[in-house]
């Protein structure tokens, strides 16, 4: 199953010149963990995680009042086409060691976002639909009906 399947369509993007005060109370309004930064042909030029706010903002101290996205964004976040299987999206997680994935469509355009949970839900799901098989099945391998 490719990636095009589980992420999450509608995305949260900010602005560069928004202030980290906006920025935090939309994650938190939203409930979302990260928001996305776009140019003006809607490709994705940063990343701005509830991590960043906590450890650039909140441990060095900066005024979140004045301090913008574009100050403690991750530049160049790490895009996959929207064909990527899911196993492929785990291993780029794990060797660039990050929990989620911004998903771009032909034109490098924000297509989606898919997150560690997004995957390990797909799963979990798949897994229930195996262990409900199973129930079915008797000990001798013969469906039960």
């Amino acid at each position: 199953m490719g990636i095009e399947k589980i992420c999450q369509r509608d995305v949260c993007v900010a602005q560069l010149d928004e202030t980290i005060q906006d920025a935090a109370q939309r994650l938190h309004d939203l409930d979302v963990g990260s928001l996305v930064v776009l140019d003006g042909d809607k490709k994705p030029i940063g990343i701005l995680t509830d991590r960043d706010v906590a450890l650039r903002i909140v441990c060095d101290a900066k005024d979140p009042k004045t301090t913008t996205v574009s100050d403690i964004m991750t530049s160049h976040p790490v895009t996959i086409p929207m064909t990527t299987s899911n196993e492929d999206a785990l291993k780029r997680m794990r060797v660039l060691g990050v929990r989620r994935l911004i998903v771009a469509d032909n034109e490098g355009r924000l297509a989606g976002i898919v997150a560690l949970d997004d995957i390990i839900a797909q799963h979990v799901e798949e897994m229930t639909l195996i262990g409900g098989i199973l129930e079915i099945t008797s000990p001798s391998g013969s469906i039960m009906i």
